[in-house]
């Protein structure tokens, strides 16, 4: 029985969890005999400390987001010719993956977070393991942090990204532009052939109901022809706040596990405003749902952000700060054929220069190489 090891960091809920996950679900929808395995390396090298850290992480962005932006694009962002070396991750977490591999014995390795990856890289650059890893990358930037020379496979979101990887000297047939994974059970939308006046909207703060959201539903009055489902993670106090509130117009939604229930969430929205998190824009882009970004998170999510304007994928609308208007922009966008139409048609163009669609059947065909 072959066994793949699917690594994300951390064990708060994130973009790199679900698409570990959704990854593990593509292979067995077309490997059922394959024993899929999922470790997030902080948990396993140091146990209880990773629950310690992870909360320490979400409060530095939260208290601090300037530095840590700072600090982010200072580390892993800054434009380099030579590839760099993370020595204290390496002092941390080398001697943990090098046993985890030779405990578990992989037949492939999938990382969907950067330092796993890194990690992965050196060891294999140094002859220590020699088995096929694959990066699957989550964001629309690919950060210094992923391994690359030594890295068997690589599952990119868009062909720039797939360019940018073959001038570090990746040999072109091991880059796959798949876009970043979602789950089968993400199914697409069917084009709206009637416009309502009535509107859904549906409001994300995340998988931890991060974010701005309590200022933001502040601004959204009693009447008006939008109603706002939020979608409060596994932020109990958010959740709370919002039901005591008993607004006519605002539906509080706890944290959704199952893929279905959110697929059929989907379905019933007009439109949904986010933040730029790569798995939540990627899987609105699949169904063509209008994005309206109203905040963004230090780090990945600033470099989403630049990265989705520049394409025309999403609607820029965190300018509610200063001016309530948040609503009219909403109502405008989303009652336009015109500019729904050109949403889309952007959303279309994106997926044209995906060429590997099919992810399922590519890991099957990798799968069966090894």
């Amino acid at each position: 029985m072959k066994k793949i090891l699917v690594m994300p960091f951390l064990s708060i809920s994130t973009g790199h969890h679900q698409v570990a996950e959704a990854l593990m679900d593509h292979i067995h929808g077309v490997m059922p005999s394959v024993q899929c395995k999922k470790v997030d390396i902080l948990r396993y090298s140091y146990g209880r400390m990773e629950s310690a850290v992870s909360q320490i992480y979400i409060k530095w962005i939260h208290s601090f987001p300037n530095f840590y932006n700072w600090i982010y694009r200072m580390s892993v962002y800054q434009p380099t010719r030579q590839p760099q070396r993370y020595r204290i991750y390496e002092w941390l977490f080398q001697y943990f993956v090098e046993k985890l591999v030779r405990e578990e014995q992989p037949h492939m390795i999938i990382c969907t977070h950067a330092l796993p990856s890194y990690i992965l890289n050196r060891l294999k650059t140094r002859r220590i393991i020699s088995v096929p890893v694959i990066n699957v990358y989550t964001d629309f930037f690919i950060n210094n942090l992923w391994g690359c020379g030594n890295i068997d496979y690589h599952f990119v979101p868009n062909k720039d990204l797939k360019q940018s990887l073959v001038q570090k000297g990746v040999p072109e047939e091991r880059i796959f532009v798949t876009g970043i994974p979602i789950h089968p059970k993400i199914t697409e939308n069917q084009e709206k052939s009637v416009f309502s006046s009535q509107m859904t909207v549906l409001i994300s703060g995340g998988s931890l109901g991060a974010g701005v959201i309590p200022s933001l539903v502040r601004q959204i009055g009693k009447k008006g022809n939008i109603h706002y489902k939020v979608l409060c993670g596994k932020n109990k106090h958010l959740h709370e706040y919002l039901i005591n509130l008993k607004h006519p117009r605002i539906t509080p939604l706890p944290y959704i596990t199952s893929r279905e229930e959110m697929d059929e969430l989907y379905n019933q929205i007009d439109g949904i405003i986010t933040k730029p998190g790569g798995v939540t824009v990627s899987e609105c882009l699949y169904k063509r749902i209008p994005i309206f970004v109203y905040h963004a998170l230090p780090g990945q999510e600033k470099i989403n952000l630049q990265s989705l304007n520049q394409q025309g994928l999403i609607v820029q609308a965190d300018h509610w700060k200063h001016e309530a208007n948040m609503e009219e922009q909403l109502g405008s966008i989303l009652s336009s054929r015109e500019q729904c139409d050109g949403l889309r048609r952007n959303a279309d163009h994106y997926y044209d220069t995906i060429t590997n669609r099919n992810i399922s059947l590519l890991l099957q065909s990798i799968c069966q190489l090894h």
